[in-house]
């Protein structure tokens, strides 16, 4: 039975979702269970759209995100894919009409990662920062709004600020990994071989600024989404301040990570502040 197939490509994309992004499977689990599942179908494309640009390295990485692109314009057509990540992803595609021009800059951005990046003026960083995240942010929205046009509208630029905050964040903590093995600089004007604290300053400035924005929608968001994505607001926030306390050095040489205590703790507070109504900027 199709329902069937349509329920293990679910499964599919939930598996996905848990086993490359504990902290985004942990918010997602925060949101209310008639949306969850197509967050995670969301997820699971974004993501095997990424491990091919990112990992693949022994394979025609080109030729892969060809078929994989080529397969995604099928299964939107048809309403169906064998890849089962495709099928449920058309799914979450039809049943909140997501347009196609998100899909469409979100695989723009990706293959500019194909063969390395780096970024020497403000709009080549600002295409891709739109491609890779503001519109995952907003594919994620008009699940979250469920149909309610009026409050996507309302909502798309605090999304966008979001998702853009969310890219840097992990541009910053991934700066070692992106520049030594990928060959990817992703910050304009900024020399990774040396990053100062002048620079990376400046980059948490224009994140803080990005968060500020975000913060403002959250507090408008329906109730059943409200909290999961406040709580990766959180966990993102925290993982800044962990960057903004790192000398510029270290970031450069090592991986910036919150602990599993401190990601345990932080649910418990923001748990609280959520059921007492306190949306906090602040740490």
């Amino acid at each position: 039975m199709k329902a069937t197939f349509d329920k293990v490509s679910r499964n599919c994309s939930k598996i996905v979702t848990q086993s490359y992004s504990t902290s985004f499977s942990s918010a997602t689990k925060l949101l209310a269970p008639s949306i969850r599942s197509d967050i995670y179908n969301i997820y699971g494309f974004v993501r095997f759209a990424d491990e091919i640009v990112d990992n693949f390295h022994a394979y025609n990485k080109e030729e892969l995100l060809d078929d994989f692109q080529r397969d995604l314009k099928y299964a939107l057509r048809n309403k169906i894919s064998l890849n089962p990540i495709l099928n449920s992803f058309q799914y979450t595609y039809h049943k909140y009409s997501i347009p196609y021009h998100l899909v469409g800059s979100f695989l723009d951005s990706m293959r500019m990662d194909l063969h390395g990046n780096v970024f020497k003026t403000e709009n080549e960083y600002k295409s891709y920062i739109y491609g890779s995240a503001d519109v995952v942010g907003l594919m994620c929205l008009r699940v979250f709004t469920q149909g309610d046009r009026s409050k996507y509208e309302q909502l798309k630029v605090s999304a966008m600020a979001l998702g853009s905050a969310f890219q840097k964040v992990n541009f910053l903590r991934d700066l070692k990994s992106d520049f030594e093995y990928l060959n990817r600089s992703y910050f304009p004007h900024v020399n990774l071989r040396e990053l100062d604290e002048g620079s990376k300053t400046a980059i948490i400035q224009e994140i803080e600024t990005d968060f500020a924005l975000g913060h403002s929608g959250i507090l408008k968001l329906p109730n059943s989404s409200k909290f999961g994505v406040y709580m990766a607001y959180k966990y993102y926030r925290k993982l800044l301040k962990k960057l903004k306390n790192t000398p510029s050095m270290e970031i450069k040489n090592k991986r910036i990570r919150v602990s599993n205590y401190q990601k345990l703790g932080l649910l418990a507070t923001t748990y609280v502040n959520y059921k007492l109504g306190m949306y906090e900027r602040s740490y």
